[in-house]
């Protein structure tokens, strides 16, 4: 009876780390009742990048406002296989299009029991990451946001507006299929 509960324990445990850390991608463009960003703003305490974002401490509404340009922002994990996959694609785009859109990475991984915010900072250390990249305190923003797995993607217009939301991986050809669509 006991293994049985155990064996039970440990498929539910997997499982839940799959739904966390999704590598299958779906996009959802223009989506009627998307996430209003100014009922889903929130804090981001930055990793780095704070001149680009306008400051160590700020939010998504004015990181919008301070780039005024058009933001890719990508919810990760420090422990997350399909982050950690994607990351190097979303720094080759950000090398290329940093003047067309502002890419901002967050840490959700705490969230997520997928990493510390240390193990945050220590993958972007290891990847050789140097967008603006940050987390957040703000537990809400899972439920706000509808984030179910990871890593998950919004594009979201200059204007605010929502273009699209992806869940999971990211590759540079789709990254950059979806950024060229917004603009």
């Amino acid at each position: 009876m006991r293994r049985r509960m155990a064996i039970g324990g440990a498929v539910l445990a997997l499982a839940a780390l799959l739904a966390a850390c999704s590598s299958g991608g779906e996009p959802s463009p223009d989506v009627p009742g998307a996430p209003n960003l100014a009922l889903a703003d929130f804090t981001i305490s930055t990793y780095q990048g704070a001149d680009v974002i306008g400051g160590e401490e700020t939010t998504l509404a004015a990181a919008l406002e301070h780039a005024d340009k058009p933001i890719v922002l990508n919810f990760w994990a420090g422990l997350c296989p399909p982050c950690r996959a994607e990351m190097p694609h979303f720094q080759e785009v950000y090398d290329e299009r940093s003047d067309e859109v502002l890419l901002l990475g967050i840490d959700i991984g705490p969230f997520q029991l997928l990493g510390t915010r240390e193990e945050g900072r220590a993958l972007l250390a290891e990847l050789d990451v140097d967008y603006p990249a940050g987390t957040t305190y703000q537990e809400t923003i899972l439920r706000d946001l509808e984030i179910l797995g990871m890593p998950t993607t919004f594009f979201i217009r200059r204007d605010g507006a929502l273009h699209a939301k992806w869940a999971g991986l990211l590759t540079k050809d789709k990254l950059n299929e979806l950024i060229d669509e917004m603009l």
